[in-house]
């Protein structure tokens, strides 16, 4: 696993821009800001695999395999998946988060 980008803060919106420009599968790792419905804030940590539609299959598999390694190795629990950036929002995410409450 190489680390392509590492930058101290990035939204939602400049990562989803940022994979709409990759045609392979990819790992993000990101610490969001949860507003939860009682008026807690928290900061889960969500692993996001991107495997966008017409990667090739090679790729897709060597990343399968390694994703279940680094989600144990490094002990993330908000593990999320998308094929399509266009459901990369605020709104999938909130959502997503929302069922661990």
């Amino acid at each position: 696993i190489a680390f392509d980008n590492q930058p101290h803060e990035m939204c939602l919106f400049n990562i989803k821009q940022s994979l709409d420009s990759l045609t392979c599968d990819t790992f993000v790792v990101y610490s969001y800001k949860y507003q939860h419905d009682d008026g807690r804030v928290s900061y889960p940590l969500c692993f996001i695999f991107s495997s966008p539609v017409g990667c090739k299959p090679e790729q897709q598999m060597m990343y399968a395999g390694s994703k279940n390694k680094l989600v144990q190795t490094v002990e993330l629990t908000k593990v999320f998946e998308i094929r399509n950036t266009e459901d990369l929002t605020e709104e999938w995410l909130q959502e997503k988060l929302g069922f661990f409450r």
